[in-house]
């Protein structure tokens, strides 16, 4: 196993690493107005190939031997399955849709497991300028500050988020439109953020309560966030209450007083 020495060297790269990457972003964010002409889908594209270029190449310049798994090149990369090896998870730029709009939820999210088990996880906002941090077995902090999940012990007073995916067929949107109406009426609100990533330190800082998501991207969008709400204090676990499977692309999070609960709630409004 590695030892905390290493998982400090590991996180402090992945930092290095994310805020490389985020004044990538930062740039790109502020030069989306002026040009729209080029298509703003080919800026993304460019601005997240560029990130993920950055990332792969410092960390594969320090650890050779580790695997990598990343949203936008994995076949480029050779990686698809995750293993037990040190592998490196990385999201170069999570909230497209924000991204291309301007809205300032976006982050690059990067996170290491071993074993199969999140080690490392830093998820950065270049925005909001927000640094989310976790060592497994050592805590969260939000820029150096520690942060845990909420207290909150009552459905009907939990800020909820979720998002409505990107599948615009009608069975789809009715299955998840009809499960948040449905839920609507049992907690205080909703929030869609527009990022998986960010949506988990949400749950981990206390700003959220409950989230929870089907069909996301893959393991690039949760590694690092998954590591934070339980560094945090908080429970992650599938929308069923099954045990969290990183490879399934379902994902659910609270805080360990509104877990039974929740589940509960999501398997009415299924």
């Amino acid at each position: 196993m590695a030892s905390d020495d290493s998982l400090k060297e590991f996180l402090e790269t992945a930092v290095d690493a994310a805020k490389k990457a985020g004044e990538v972003i930062r740039k790109g964010f502020y030069q989306t107005k002026q040009v729209e002409h080029k298509g703003s889908v080919d800026l993304v594209t460019e601005t997240d190939k560029a990130c993920e270029d950055l990332v792969f190449n410092l960390l594969k310049e320090r650890y050779p031997t580790h695997k990598f798994i990343g949203e936008e090149t994995t076949a480029a990369y050779g990686v698809t399955e995750l293993t037990d090896e040190p592998t490196w998870i990385v999201d170069p730029l999570d909230g497209t849709t924000n991204f291309v709009h301007g809205f300032p939820f976006v982050c690059i999210s990067i996170g290491l497991t071993i074993g199969k088990v999140p080690k490392v996880g830093v998820v950065y906002n270049p925005i909001m300028e927000e640094l989310f941090t976790a060592i497994h077995g050592q805590g969260a902090f939000l820029n150096g500050n520690p942060i845990k999940v909420s207290s909150q012990p009552e459905l009907v007073t939990a800020l909820l988020a979720t998002e409505v995916g990107t599948k615009r067929d009608k069975g789809t949107v009715d299955f998840t439109t009809n499960r948040i109406n449905s839920l609507l009426y049992k907690v205080r609100s909703l929030r869609m953020s527009g990022s998986c990533a960010l949506n988990l330190c949400g749950v981990a800082c206390g700003r959220l309560d409950l989230f929870y998501e089907t069909g996301y991207g893959g393991p690039w969008d949760v590694a690092a966030g998954v590591l934070l709400v339980e560094e945090a204090g908080g429970l992650i676990f599938d929308p069923s209450g099954k045990a969290f499977d990183i490879t399934s692309q379902r994902v659910a999070a609270s805080n360990s007083l509104l877990k039974d609960v929740f589940v509960e709630a999501l398997a009415q409004s299924g």
